[in-house]
């Protein structure tokens, strides 16, 4: 007795139009997503390198801000661009010969300054606060005259007051102690390794004239990250979108199979 077969079979489709569409959309994305990362992360790199110089402090004539061995980020400045409380990098050979120092502005051009009223460093008659001063130490370890800093330059002392050769120990120079604001190649924007972050403007010496602001380096760094996230996000794409299309297809296969 013959009769119908009643039995089905799923059609058989290759299952590419809809998703060799949105394949090449986003393959497409990916792609742009590489390209813009890699502009972002190479151009933050290249900002970095223009505007920034590394930097290994050697002595401990900085502490606590800046300790003997640490890494630091100095942006490039001119000395124009020096504010008081500013950390600086400086070359001065009656200092130092053939040798970059590292100390922190107190005083600039015009301005008195003078040691000690109630333990405090003086400035134009005002006492500054020094919160980056070692816990428990003199805002400097003797007492100096009042020194009057000449025009277009500068009056520089170290955090460990202690034992920093800095202005104070040239009092006698025909400077009196004070470093030329041309001297100055850059300002210390943040400390890297061992990471400390970014170095805080004294509010102390805010009274006196505006403060200097941090360089572009949060933004650099927030370049490197995004671009960083963008390629890798972007280069995973494809091997993700290959192995989610054979999950699919796996998917297809058992379900076309399973119908009778």
């Amino acid at each position: 007795m013959g009769g119908e077969s009643t039995t089905r079979t799923a059609p058989r489709s290759g299952g590419t139009g809809t998703a060799a569409s949105g394949g090449r959309l986003g393959q497409r994305l990916s792609g742009v997503a590489v390209a813009l990362g890699l502009v972002l992360f190479l151009g933050g790199f290249g900002w970095a390198a223009l505007s920034y110089r590394p930097y290994t402090v050697p002595t401990s004539s900085m502490t606590p801000t800046i300790d003997a061995g640490n890494r630091v980020l100095a942006q490039r400045v001119d000395g124009a661009e020096v504010r008081r409380g500013d950390v600086v990098v400086f070359r001065d050979s009656s200092w130092v010969t053939g040798s970059d120092v590292v100390k922190r502005v107190v005083a600039v051009g015009g301005d008195t300054v003078s040691c000690c009223t109630d333990g405090k460093l003086t400035v134009n008659g005002k006492q500054i606060e020094e919160p980056y001063l070692p816990k428990g130490t003199l805002a400097e370890n003797q007492n100096f005259a009042t020194v009057t800093v000449p025009k277009g330059r500068l009056f520089l002392l170290g955090d460990e007051r202690q034992g920093s050769l800095d202005s104070t120990a040239h009092l006698t120079d025909a400077a009196k102690g004070t470093v030329a604001r041309t001297a100055v190649i850059a300002r210390v924007d943040a400390v890297v390794f061992p990471w400390k972050g970014g170095l805080k403007r004294p509010t102390g010496f805010e009274a006196l004239g505006t403060l200097s602001q941090p360089g572009p380096l949060a933004t650099i760094e927030l370049l490197i990250v995004v671009g960083a996230v963008l390629v890798l996000g972007g280069g995973a794409y494809g091997p993700i979108a290959k192995r989610v299309g054979r999950s699919r297809a796996r998917a297809a296969r058992a379900e076309a199979a399973g119908v009778r």
